[in-house]
């Protein structure tokens, strides 16, 4: 998979993936206001199985680096598994970081928060069943742009522990 641009423009999530040489694809695609949930959505507007588009949810842990927060990554079909959170990074408890606090430490919009490219490195942790597909999609830093990258390499650049932090895919 070679960088392969349809349109849109540099988000810091592009920029992190060019500067470190990863090979990307970019997904633009027209994004609907109403729509219920933004993954489904990116999914179907690209037209790829749900189970390999990727959300990027941050979560407040009782640890005491970066205020506790922590970032999941799991499929859109799924919900995050606070308790698996929580002991992937050896917390006791996991809860969903209110979305403005994710918006500031990110420097994305909720629906558009992409694990790659934010403001400060998180902890970040990948659900295993990513590892599964030959490509995952993930948000490319704005709402109707999804970024197609190999698990290995969206592993790689943000760092991630891979465990089942998955519930419902």
């Amino acid at each position: 998979m070679a960088r392969r641009t349809k349109g849109g423009g540099a988000t810091p999530a592009t920029r992190s993936l060019t500067a470190q040489g990863v090979d990307f694809t970019e997904h633009p695609y027209e994004h609907d206001p109403a729509a219920q949930s933004y993954g489904l959505e990116a999914a179907e507007a690209i037209g790829v199985p749900p189970e390999r588009v990727l959300k990027t949810l941050l979560a407040q842990t009782d640890l005491p680096r970066d205020h506790g927060l922590v970032v999941g990554i799991v499929p859109v079909t799924g919900e995050l598994d606070l308790k698996a959170l929580a002991a992937t990074v050896g917390a006791k408890r996991a809860t969903m970081a209110e979305p403005a606090l994710a918006e500031r430490t990110t420097g994305y919009v909720v629906g558009g928060i992409s694990p790659i490219g934010q403001k400060r490195a998180l902890t970040t942790v990948l659900d295993e069943s990513a590892l599964g597909h030959a490509s995952v999609y993930v948000s490319g830093g704005r709402r109707g742009l999804d970024l197609e990258l190999l698990p290995s390499d969206l592993v790689r650049i943000t760092g991630a522990v891979v465990a089942a932090i998955a519930k419902g895919t």
